[in-house]
């Protein structure tokens, strides 16, 4: 439970950093580290489902903005860096993998359920009830569209978003560009 407020504070000075930090490129990336430090959150909470669609949407928005950032503002590495940034680099680097280590170490072994031994969980009632509640026989399909419908729909539109906006940022020619190009 340390490492989880640990994580925690890491997500706060990520956020102090990037509200207060001048370049704009240093600012997406401690965003980027918070998105990714609560994706790792997600997993401490056991849901590996909401860890996926945050690494997802995180990467794809991390590419639009690196994107925009590039166009606006461009930096050059010197071989003079600040010794406190790259102090907080290596202190930011250090927590997600011990967070990434404590994680793995913390799931139960490959091929045993994680509710297996816990009573009164939501699968144990999945089994138990999923037929007389859905009429379904199949437990995945009722589960999926009966049980958590309103989550894997929300689950489906925040990644429809994420790829449109990234393709919309991505793509080489605009329309103003090959209307132009006609006149």
């Amino acid at each position: 439970m340390a490492l989880f407020y640990i994580l925690l504070l890491f997500m706060i000075i990520a956020a102090i950093v990037a509200v207060e930090t001048k370049n704009l490129l240093s600012s997406v990336i401690c965003v980027g580290a918070i998105g990714f430090g609560g994706s790792l959150m997600f997993l401490f909470l056991r849901a590996p489902d909401i860890a996926i669609t945050q690494i997802v949407v995180e990467v794809l928005g991390l590419i639009i903005l690196i994107r925009a950032t590039i166009s606006r503002d461009v930096t050059f590495i010197s071989g003079d860096r600040e010794f406190f940034g790259m102090i907080v680099s290596v202190v930011i680097i250090l927590v997600i993998f011990v967070a990434g280590v404590r994680v793995f170490d913390a799931m139960p072994q490959f091929g045993v359920p994680v509710f297996s031994h816990l009573p009164g969980t939501a699968s144990e009632a999945y089994i138990n009830r999923g037929l007389q509640d859905t009429g379904v026989t199949n437990l995945v399909t009722s589960v999926y569209l009966d049980y958590r419908a309103y989550d894997t729909l929300g689950e489906a539109t925040v990644l429809f978003t994420a790829i449109l906006g990234a393709m919309v940022i991505l793509r080489d020619k605009s329309r103003k560009r090959l209307e132009e190009s006609d006149a």
